[in-house]
């Protein structure tokens, strides 16, 4: 193979680099520039729009990004504000039940003590009731006391007793009984 070579590199010298290669000017031009046209029309109607597609791909795909990330940090706002608004509802709910409570029992004292000045009220008329009642007892005792007097004394004398009479015996009577 070297020799070979080193007989198409003397030839070579001898009838030029280009024709020992076979090329040929008029056609190499006509290929330069059919290969020049062939690639301007690629880069104008297939690798431009292509590119271009694939551009705006990226672009959307970053701008999906950026919201996502929007979208995360948005998600995590409202986590914290839910987070917050829910403790915030906790203690606002744990204050109304201690709230609820202290109303629950003061009221109840409140109660416990209108029921009992009521029972001390009813006790205090049971207790007026009772010493009216012992007073017109009493009254109505005095009087069949007197007239029980009065009629066993005019039983006993036999004779019929005025009105003075038997005020007189009547307070004797009592007082006697009295001491």
């Amino acid at each position: 193979m070297i020799p070979i070579l080193a007989v198409a590199g003397t030839e070579a010298a001898q009838q030029g680099f280009l024709e020992t290669f076979g090329v040929n000017w008029p056609f190499f031009i006509a290929q330069l520039i059919n290969f020049v046209l062939v690639l301007f029309v690629l880069k104008k109607f297939a690798f431009g729009p292509i590119q271009g597609i694939l551009e705006e791909r990226r672009q959307r795909i970053a701008a999906g990004e950026a919201n996502l990330e929007e979208i995360a940090k948005k998600l995590a706002e409202s986590e914290q504000t839910t987070a917050l608004l829910l403790e915030k509802a906790n203690a606002d709910a744990k204050r109304m039940i201690t709230e609820a409570k202290d109303s629950a029992v003061t009221l109840g004292e409140q109660k416990t003590q209108e029921a009992d000045s009521k029972a001390k009220g009813i006790i205090a008329k049971a207790q007026e009731a009772a010493k009216a009642e012992r007073v017109q007892m009493a009254a109505d005792l005095k009087k069949e006391f007197g007239r029980l007097v009065v009629a066993t004394t005019t039983q006993v004398s036999g004779k019929v007793l005025t009105q003075d009479d038997q005020d007189r015996i009547n307070q004797e009577a009592l007082l006697s009984v009295q001491n």
